[in-house]
């Protein structure tokens, strides 16, 4: 890595004097490589202390080396015929190769080579969604608008090559952002000579400074198979923070395209040892030093038939009721879902909606593939389970999940094969999920209008058990929650704020709807 670096006032060069008393700091036997991101100010700054440092010491002018790096594509080479490609993230590659040779006794000029090299082999381009803000000055009219986003624009807020608005999806912006670095029929770009299907590429997905590192592995994940797409292996990938332009909320792609077999100069194997070397800069992002994983094969689920201990196929007096019942609440679960997701805003993390939404819409697909039927009622019980499993996740996911199992178990366990089962077997379902969870009514959870309504509940009394499953659930608005994450939550604020537990919200709308089959 770096032995030293010299740094200016925000968005400005260091002066010459700061530069030659770091030179001065550095001096050796051994020499020196000056790495210069391509910016006027430092080119400049870098180069005179350079030159004064030689005119001051004669017998040590050999031993200063100059490399400028620029890697941006977003500069095309009309634009830049004469001041170059800016310097951006790619530059972060050529201090940590070339510092790694360093560290291991090259030569001062092996070591400016490689350097030049890797610099003449990295192309990067930045995406953000507005200007960074520089500390200490005032918050100035937004440079973009709400839905749009600039590519390639600079770290210093230059403006960059094209604005896309509405702001594209990931999986259609990165192509975009991928032929502006690999593309060698551009005639203002292929500044890198990628030819195509079996390069071999670094990869190296930096944070502009305001993306969260979820958004960023977004990022990483969505490059990743679109460089497969276009037949580039990655051979290593680094993602992290390590150019920014304060907070700007955007991030730049690198790729430093490694070399073929058997063509002259540096092997793929030797600039990956070097990439992969240790070192103990803090800033520098620990990275695997291998390929990334590949794809795994994706194999459709094998499905076990369903083998009832009893034997006992247990089906609806009136199979298009059972059907319709099940796809009539699902429909309500998602139209609640703006409501249910707002109560979840205020009260929780705000996921419950979307997370009921998608084992919904999970379990309506099942409906129309016939997985979830009314001549086996214990089968399509146990699906509905394996939806809420997969397609909910979580503690919301988890629980229905367990109800449901334990439901399909308590139906195969019923001592009659007819509608006076389901008391039975929801009673069981209930004590089941009680094994795995402390909530218990009231408790300002999904527990309160599910064991309303379970306790509540005979074979003609359908209506009622519903009723007070209402109850509980409007009754949570006054409730202290005690489990859960509305536990978390200041009790004053939710009951100022009348909002329900959505989990408990969710449950009442699915009893409504089937009362409204009923």
């Amino acid at each position: 890595m770096l032995t030293g670096a010299v740094c200016g006032n925000i968005f400005a060069s260091p002066n010459a004097n700061q530069v030659r008393r770091g030179i001065d700091l550095l001096d050796n036997e051994r020499g020196t490589v000056i790495i210069v991101k391509n910016y006027t100010g430092d080119v400049l700054n870098f180069g005179l202390s350079k030159e004064q440092y030689a005119a001051l010491h004669p017998d040590k002018a050999t031993r200063l080396k100059f490399v400028i790096v620029g890697d941006d594509v977003a500069v095309g080479k009309t634009q830049g015929n004469i001041v170059g490609r800016r310097g951006l993230a790619g530059t972060c590659l050529v201090y940590k190769i070339a510092g790694a040779l360093a560290s291991r006794g090259a030569s001062l000029d092996e070591v400016y080579d490689l350097a030049r090299w890797v610099a003449s082999r990295i192309a990067t381009i930045g995406v953000g969604s507005e200007h960074c803000h520089v500390p200490g000055t005032a918050a100035s009219e937004s440079h973009l608008g709400g839905n749009e986003i600039e590519i390639g624009m600079g770290i210093h807020n230059e403006s960059g090559h094209q604005r896309l608005s509405p702001a594209p999806p990931l999986k259609d912006l990165v192509p975009k952002l991928l032929e502006l670095l690999t593309s060698t029929s551009d005639p203002e770009r292929s500044f890198v000579p990628f030819q195509g299907n079996g390069d071999k590429v670094i990869l190296l997905v930096n944070n502009l400074g305001g993306l969260s590192e979820l958004e960023l592995g977004g990022v990483v994940g969505q490059v990743r198979k679109d460089l497969d797409a276009k037949g580039i292996k990655i051979e290593r990938i680094l993602a992290g923070t390590f150019m920014t332009s304060l907070n700007m909320p955007g991030f730049s792609i690198t790729l430093l395209l490694l070399p073929p077999a058997n063509q002259e100069g540096p092997s793929t194997e030797h600039v990956l040892d070097l990439l992969d070397a240790e070192t103990s800069a803090p800033g520098w992002k620990w990275s695997a030093k291998s390929p990334p994983f590949g794809q795994a094969a994706v194999h459709s689920p094998v499905i076990v038939e369903r083998t009832a201990g009893t034997g006992k196929l247990v089906s609806s007096s009136n199979s298009k009721e059972f059907v319709d019942a099940i796809g009539r609440a699902c429909r309500n679960l998602i139209a609640a879902e703006p409501e249910i997701t707002r109560m979840d805003t205020i009260a929780g993390d705000g996921d419950c909606g979307l997370t009921l939404k998608s084992g919904a819409s999970g379990v309506l697909s099942r409906l129309e593939s016939g997985q979830i039927n009314g001549q086996d009622i214990v089968g399509s019980t146990i699906e509905i389970a394996r939806v809420a499993e997969e397609h909910m996740g979580g503690t919301s996911g988890a629980l229905y999940s367990i109800f449901f199992s334990a439901l399909a178990q308590g139906i195969e366990a019923a001592p009659v094969n007819d509608p006076t089962i389901w008391p039975f077997a929801l009673r069981y379902a209930l004590e089941k999920l009680y094994t795995y969870t402390r909530a218990r009514p009231p408790s300002r959870t999904l527990v309160d209008p599910l064991a309303a309504f379970i306790e509540n509940f005979q074979e003609n009394v359908f209506a009622i058990a519903v009723r007070k499953a209402q109850e509980a659930a409007e009754a949570t608005k006054n409730q202290e929650a005690k489990a859960g994450r509305s536990a978390y939550v200041e009790s004053e604020s939710l009951r100022d704020e009348q909002v329900a537990d959505p989990g408990a919200w969710g449950v009442k709308v699915i009893l409504e709807s089937l009362l409204d089959q009923v």
